[in-house]
């Protein structure tokens, strides 16, 4: 874990950004007057969820599942049949 002054963070932000997303540097800390005030890590890609085919086989659609289709739309327009 590497600390720099606030200057120099200022001053290299483009290079310790570089060293912590390269993995150089786990983290680097930017003090303030000698005292810590900041830490700049990396920010870990979150790993898609697997949603795709994830209820696959766990039911079955019925043949009939457009039947009403008209009648829906037609509530959704303000009309009834």
């Amino acid at each position: 874990m590497a600390t720099v002054n606030m200057l120099e963070a200022k001053s290299n932000l483009s290079r310790l950004v570089e060293a912590v997303e390269s993995g150089a540097e786990s983290e680097i800390v930017i003090a303030r007057n000698g005292k810590p005030a900041a830490k700049l890590v990396a920010i870990r890609a979150q790993r898609a969820s697997r949603r795709i085919g994830v209820a696959k086989g766990k039911f079955k659609v019925p043949a009939g599942i457009d039947a009403d289709n008209a009648t829906i739309a037609a509530m959704f327009k303000g009309k009834t049949r």
